[in-house]
């Protein structure tokens, strides 16, 4: 047997004539324990990220070895990957100063939403693509934009001509 509503009632109750036991015994305060218990149950959510975030060990990268010096001119750019495959980098050679080659390395991703950062060397800067943020090429500093924190600098050396990335500066 189906619940057929009276002919005096509404039309949205005639159209829609579904009933469901119980409807009606939701109270206001037991919505509010549920709105309740569901936002402590989120700001726990967040804390626990919070705090698995701050906990957790950063790799800072074992020494690898990139390229040879003389495969970068000055005034160039080389994407590598540091410290493990899954992070993009990128080595930018000056032109050689007093005391040897002149080179600056850092993490390619975007401190701000993680998109791939590219060398302009025109303006000497890299630059995000999705939210026009820019970076210092020298040092990773902010210069503009929504990114709040500077890029990961990526210390490398030159060992027999041959380019080393060391470690990665958080």
């Amino acid at each position: 047997m189906s619940y057929r509503p009276p002919r005096d009632a509404p039309k949205w109750k005639r159209d829609f004539p579904l009933q469901s036991a119980g409807e009606d015994e939701v109270t206001r305060r037991e919505f509010v324990r549920y709105m309740t218990l569901a936002s402590a149950a989120f700001a726990a959510g967040n804390v626990a990220i919070a705090a698995w975030s701050s906990l957790r060990r950063v790799d800072h990268g074992r020494p690898k070895r990139l390229v040879a010096l003389d495969a970068v001119r000055p005034g160039t750019s080389y994407l590598f990957r540091f410290p493990t495959r899954h992070d993009p980098a990128i080595l930018i050679r000056y032109p050689d100063g007093p005391d040897g080659p002149r080179l600056h390395a850092v993490s390619q991703k975007c401190t701000h939403l993680s998109c791939v950062v590219y060398y302009d060397p025109g303006k000497d800067r890299l630059e995000c693509p999705c939210h026009e943020g820019v970076f210092d090429a020298r040092t990773g500093a902010v210069e503009y934009g929504p990114p709040q924190r500077p890029l990961p600098r990526i210390d490398v050396e030159v060992r027999r001509g041959v380019i080393w990335a060391t470690r990665v500066e958080v």
